[in-house]
């Protein structure tokens, strides 16, 4: 099901409405006030997801929760998205990814090994644009001292010409995301143990290879530092 495409001047407004607010705030008046039952958080289950679905089910644990199962993933993401499933009680988390019968343009599976962009687009950027499309508004993780092109990071944003798409942890930094960790006794990644600080799919991450990097150690010897997911460059507030 696809739903009617916001208008602009609602957009505007909302991005107005909106500016200036981070974490708990942004999330109470975009899932409360502005976009109720319109709203969806993306989440890879990373090393860092379980602040941002902690916060949203404080807020409404309905609120659904697309998990981008590109069938790459760790064995121990999926086993901790079950976990936070359990532990936060969120009510609607839902799979989105390629055909898992015969993925087309990949029947072995194999593309990431030639051309990670294309598998990334293949396996995340097209089942997420088709799963966003009943949506008016997206919720996201990522943090300004992630660093690339998220150290300028809005913590609102338009996502095209019919959609926003919202940051509420761009602010934070490592030691806030620790502390909120410690005081709310939030389970940690497994691989978080291990040393992985960014967790994406496992054929392309591994451990960070430059100190003060959590993303260095994804796509590592490639010129690439996101999935394609992100449009950056566009309005924000």
């Amino acid at each position: 099901m696809t739903r009617a495409a916001a208008s602009p001047h609602r957009l505007d407004t909302a991005l107005q409405a909106l500016s200036g607010l981070s974490d708990t705030p942004l999330l109470s008046k975009a899932l409360e006030e502005i976009f109720p039952g319109r709203a969806c958080v993306v989440s890879a289950f990373g090393a860092e997801s379980a602040i941002v679905l902690d916060l949203v089910a404080r807020i409404d644990r309905r609120t659904p929760v697309l998990f981008i199962d590109t069938g790459k993933h760790f064995q121990e993401t999926l086993d901790y998205r079950d976990m936070l499933i359990d532990r936060l009680r969120l009510e609607d988390v839902r799979s989105i990814g390629p055909a898992r019968d015969a993925t087309p343009g990949d029947p072995d599976g194999l593309l990431h090994q030639t051309n990670t962009d294309a598998c990334c687009d293949l396996r995340k950027v097209q089942p997420l644009e088709k799963a966003l499309a009943q949506f008016d508004v997206w919720v996201t993780g990522r943090k300004r001292f992630q660093g690339g092109a998220r150290a300028v990071l809005p913590t609102a944003e338009t996502d095209g010409p019919d959609r926003l798409k919202l940051n509420p942890l761009a602010d934070w930094t490592p030691d806030r995301i620790d502390a909120y960790f410690d005081n709310f006794a939030l389970p940690r990644h497994p691989l978080w143990h291990r040393g992985y600080r960014s967790i994406g799919c496992g054929p392309c991450t591994g451990k960070p290879i430059a100190a003060g990097d959590d993303r260095s150690g994804r796509w590592v010897g490639q010129e690439k530092t996101e999935c394609g997911i992100h449009r950056y460059g566009e309005r924000a507030a």
